[in-house]
């Protein structure tokens, strides 16, 4: 790649500026081209869940792997974050369910994979030559080739922490919520509807506007390649990479008792290796790849690197569902001229 084409590339790329820039190139630009991407964009939400990773992490982190210690290491933790937290709530009442709604959370996470993962990190600290597998936020990297050009684009993108299963390495990350997996929280096989809504949201003759479940696709590339690095620093060569992300601010599996003031919560948990993975790619390289995805990661990448930001070709997909929300409509130059016509 020539210099030129290297600087046109914005530093830090991103999964999370991939996501953007599928959702809009103009939104990509403004954000993160020319700098106007706010601070204090994170809602109490992910606060809330911010705290929750903390929480966890720091309670992996301790080598606890039977359930009772693990919830007591985590939730002695939460206390200490939860007495630092400055959220504005409209009643001590509310702030009281709040905390009860993450401890809830805790003793769901743990019942349901924590004991597990956290004896995965064990055998995996066995194994590994170094520390680093639990964070929160372990960094994680994909090299990726743009097309026609000599040189590689590096994508970051990051995990909470990693365990063994098996012969797997899997890297969880903390989410949310599942809703932006769209298809892809209930499929479990690349083949069919998975497949079909991919390429379909690149076709310029198609209906399919879906850039939250293309850029999960995207990401989970790059996060499993950066395991696969990680594992070679790791001196874990050759095992097989899985990523899940499991959401922490799901109320859809939340219970709340108001009379007695309790909160029940259950959990959810995705593994996005499955609908990602091209049976065909892996039975060739025999490693969790998928070559549609990585081939148009890589035609993505070459389009950012060659400023291409025009959201023209999908205008009207765009405009109906993104601008709408937008936060750069008083200055962008599409929206503007859409807005203000002249009759005759």
């Amino acid at each position: 790649m020539t210099e030129g084409r290297a600087e046109s590339i914005a530093t830090g790329l991103s999964a999370a500026g991939l996501a953007t820039y599928l959702t809009c190139p103009r939104r990509y630009e403004f954000a993160r081209v020319h700098g106007l991407e706010g601070d204090g964009d994170e809602t109490a939400i992910d606060d809330r869940v911010a705290l929750l990773r903390t929480a966890i992490c720091d309670a992996l982190r301790r080598g606890n792997t039977d359930e009772a210690s693990l919830v007591d290491a985590a939730r002695e933790r939460l206390e200490a974050l939860w007495a630092d937290h400055d959220e504005r709530f409209h009643s001590l009442a509310q702030r009281r369910h709040e905390r009860r709604v993450l401890e809830a959370t805790l003793e769901a996470y743990a019942e349901r994979v924590g004991v597990d993962h956290a004896a995965g990190i064990d055998r995996l600290a066995a194994d590994a030559t170094d520390g680093g597998l639990v964070g929160p936020g372990l960094p994680l990297s994909s090299a990726v080739s743009v097309p026609g050009e000599d040189a590689t684009v590096t994508i970051d993108a990051s995990v909470d922490y990693v365990y063994a299963d098996g012969s797997s390495v899997v890297g969880v990350r903390f989410v949310p919520t599942l809703a932006p997996l769209g298809l892809l929280r209930y499929r479990s096989d690349w083949e069919g509807a998975v497949a079909e809504e991919f390429t379909d949201h690149f076709d310029p003759d198609a209906e399919t506007f879906e850039p939250a479940f293309v850029g999960t696709l995207f990401e989970t590339a790059v996060v499993i390649d950066g395991l696969r690095n990680r594992c070679d620093r790791l001196g874990l060569e050759g095992r097989t990479c899985r990523y899940v992300q499991i959401p922490l601010a799901d109320r859809s599996g939340t219970s709340v008792n108001w009379v007695r003031e309790t909160v029940e919560a259950s959990l959810e948990t995705v593994d996005l290796t499955e609908p990602y993975l091209d049976h065909h790619t892996y039975g060739m390289t025999h490693e969790h790849r998928n070559r549609t995805v990585d081939d148009r990661l890589a035609a993505v990448v070459s389009r950012l690197s060659e400023r291409a930001f025009d959201p023209t070709d999908r205008w009207d997909d765009i405009s109906n569902t993104v601008c709408p929300t937008c936060e750069y409509t008083v200055c962008c130059q599409d929206h503007l001229a859409q807005e203000v016509r002249f009759d005759g």
